[in-house]
């Protein structure tokens, strides 16, 4: 346990806390001090990461939302803010992969569900935490991707970089707009991170038919030859949460090894 908690007294939401890099930035922040309420489709896993922040001294709450229901989001959130008094940090992490397939076959229904559980999602996950942030002031950071801001090789996954783009765009936007509030918004762009995101990637057959070959002779992650570590991720994250980032807003922050460079 570090002797330094840079947010102390704080309350954050995390969703997607259930796994990886949602689950890697709750357990950071929560032994920097803040009260975690804990959001994930699967309530199973944010009872894991709940106890395990309590077992380590922390407080934390196991919400079970799903994102894309408003309704559910508004009363996880009135329970944190009943426990705890207020919201300072929301971590909107929560995302899918969704169909990997052509645009010509790619259905209707496939591309709605990719862009209402990670732009919708993203948009109410912030909206009904406003009128909390605006009490005191706070940090929104919402994770975006490399991929839609500076990568689009990723064949058949026009749906998923539409909605990374589109979260980059509408960080800007809120971060103008709320800035009079004294609240900070900004995204993190991971490249290849080691999580189990893929697990959520329909992949159709149809996409070998677009697939352009793209090989890097000594792979396609020159700092690490790998992909990076939630944990990684997580150290990013509590900076842009803390006070320690307090003139920062408005910005996309990439964290990928220079993975992105290279495309």
């Amino acid at each position: 346990m570090t002797s330094e908690k840079r947010l102390d007294g704080k309350v954050a939401i995390v969703t997607g806390a259930g796994s990886g890099i949602g689950r890697a930035a709750a357990l950071l922040m929560a032994k920097h001090g803040a009260k975690v309420l804990l959001i994930d489709i699967k309530q199973e896993t944010v009872e894991e990461v709940k106890d395990e922040i309590m077992q380590a001294g922390g407080e934390a709450i196991a919400g079970n939302c799903d994102i894309s229901k408003p309704e559910s989001l508004t009363g996880c959130y009135k329970e944190a803010v009943e426990q705890w008094g207020g919201i300072d940090i929301v971590f909107a992490n929560a995302g899918i992969n969704g169909a990997k397939a052509p645009i010509e076959t790619m259905e209707l229904e496939d591309w709605d569900q990719t862009i209402n559980t990670n732009l919708r999602g993203t948009f109410a996950t912030v909206k009904y935490a406003i009128p909390y942030l605006k009490e005191k002031g706070g940090s929104i950071i919402i994770t975006s991707s490399i991929n839609g801001n500076r990568t689009f090789t990723s064949f058949g996954m026009s749906a998923y970089s539409t909605t990374k783009a589109g979260q980059v765009a509408f960080m800007k936007m809120a971060a103008l707009e709320l800035a009079q509030f004294k609240i900070r918004v900004n995204a993190i762009c991971p490249g290849a991170i080691s999580t189990n995101i893929d697990d959520s990637t329909d992949e159709k057959p149809e996409i070998k038919e677009v697939r352009i070959p793209i090989e890097y002779p000594e792979g396609d992650q020159p700092l690490a030859n790998g992909p990076g570590q939630p944990d990684q991720v997580a150290k990013l994250v509590l900076f842009l949460a803390s006070d320690d980032a307090s003139h920062i807003t408005g910005t996309e922050v990439y964290i990928d090894g220079a993975e992105s460079l290279l495309h």
